[in-house]
């Protein structure tokens, strides 16, 4: 007896070893269409008996896709000989087709790679579709550069989103950890995650648009414009005291990992200042000046502070200070000659002392404009004009064209 349940044990081992398909796999594989068998596994997905038929199930989509992507490469590589050759004739290809089978190829490889990781019935990951998949997909990548730059030259920023997106995705994906990126570098990666950050926050997805802005920050060629959008991404949706704090807070963080931030350092200090944490303030600006007396930066800062609570006196100092340093900052520039004005409005009963305000003033002014002749970065002609008509009068030809500028 007990030989002969030994043998049953046996014939039910086999039987479950050398089991075929489930009827839901058979369907889905005999499938035809990309169509056809996206429907299949969508009503059908539960069905399947295990994972590695899940897996098995979603590399058919794979291998329906790239029939499609095939297809047109061939045309492509045929057009380019009858262009370079004169070998037969150009003919159309389906573009957006093209654009649409490599996103599936690659979205749905993912899939199937989740479930070809999974342990099988003896508990070992043996996954089958990895590598052939990672082969055949990763050169495709930079296609979807080029489908994204064509949904965005047809303003359709869903798709232009979709396909910068699926590019900066893949490049972490576990099914590609197999790829050598030391002899593939990405070049790409930090603009196009850029980029797709962009397209996430215009969608309102912050979840995605900070996902793909922190790709960005890893790369130096694009990291300050990049930090800029992480920036004004945190600032969004700033509506109580609680809000600003946590976005500080934040601000705090990304500053002990970058001390020599300009861009981190000036918005912390401007929100300390918004925020009344005035000891915060004056502690961070006097530790950046104790390190660097001459920083041109927190000098102009310094001297804004002070132009906001109407101390000229104090502000012309700091910003003397900063254009020592930099003497091509249009803001600090005109923010100089504007403090300067209003120390000698604030004079009576010497006008000398006055006019050689204005004249130092004048100086100031003169050089912001050369430096900023369509005040895209300062409106200097404002103070210039109170410069002119205070040194030469109404009827003087440089005050009337300052007061042509300021109407």
């Amino acid at each position: 007896m007990k030989k002969l349940m030994l043998a049953v044990v046996m014939l039910l081992s086999t039987s479950a070893a050398f089991a075929g398909d489930s009827e839901p796999l058979k369907a889905i594989l005999k499938a035809k269409t990309y169509a056809e068998a996206q429907d299949l596994i969508k009503a059908n997905l539960d069905q399947l008996a295990n994972d590695a038929e899940k897996a098995k199930a979603y590399n058919k989509l794979v291998d329906l896709a790239m029939e499609k992507v095939s297809r047109e490469q061939g045309t492509i590589t045929s057009n380019q000989m009858a262009k370079q050759f004169g070998q037969g004739k150009e003919v159309p290809y389906d573009t957006l087709g093209f654009n649409k089978a490599i996103y599936d190829a690659i979205s749905n490889a993912f899939l199937c790679n989740e479930y070809d990781q999974k342990p099988n019935e003896k508990g070992k990951v043996k996954p089958k579709y990895e590598s052939n998949n990672a082969t055949r997909l990763y050169g495709l990548r930079p296609n979807l550069i080029n489908a994204g730059q064509t949904a965005a030259q047809h303003n359709n920023q869903t798709e232009a989103l979709k396909f910068f997106g699926m590019y900066v995705e893949s490049a972490k994906n576990p099914l590609f950890n197999s790829v050598d990126k030391g002899k593939n570098p990405d070049t790409y990666l930090g603009e196009v995650a850029r980029v797709a950050g962009v397209y996430a926050f215009q969608a309102n997805n912050m979840e995605l648009a900070n996902k793909y802005v922190d790709v960005a920050l890893q790369d130096t060629a694009v990291y300050k414009d990049a930090l800029n959008l992480k920036l004004y991404i945190m600032q969004q949706g700033l509506k109580t005291k609680e809000d600003s704090v946590q976005y500080v807070n934040k601000l705090k963080d990304l500053y002990a990992k970058n001390t020599n931030n300009d861009q981190i350092f000036s918005t912390l200090v401007t929100m300390y200042g918004s925020l009344k944490m005035i000891s915060e303030q004056d502690k961070m600006l006097n530790d950046k000046l104790a390190a660097d007396p001459t920083n041109a930066l927190a000098w102009a800062l310094k001297g804004q502070i002070y132009m906001n609570e109407n101390k000229p006196k104090e502000a012309v100092d700091c910003f003397k200070k900063s254009v020592a340093k930099d003497g091509k900052n249009v803001i600090v520039l005109t923010y100089l000659g504007f403090c300067l004005n209003a120390q000698a409005g604030a004079i009576n009963g010497n006008k000398d002392e006055q006019q050689k305000l204005y004249k130092e003033s004048e100086g100031f002014l003169e050089q912001a404009r050369s430096l900023d002749p369509n005040r895209e970065k300062a409106n200097w002609s404002y103070p210039l004009y109170a410069v002119y008509y205070s040194l030469y009068g109404a009827a003087d030809s440089r005050t009337k064209e300052m007061e042509a500028l300021t109407k």
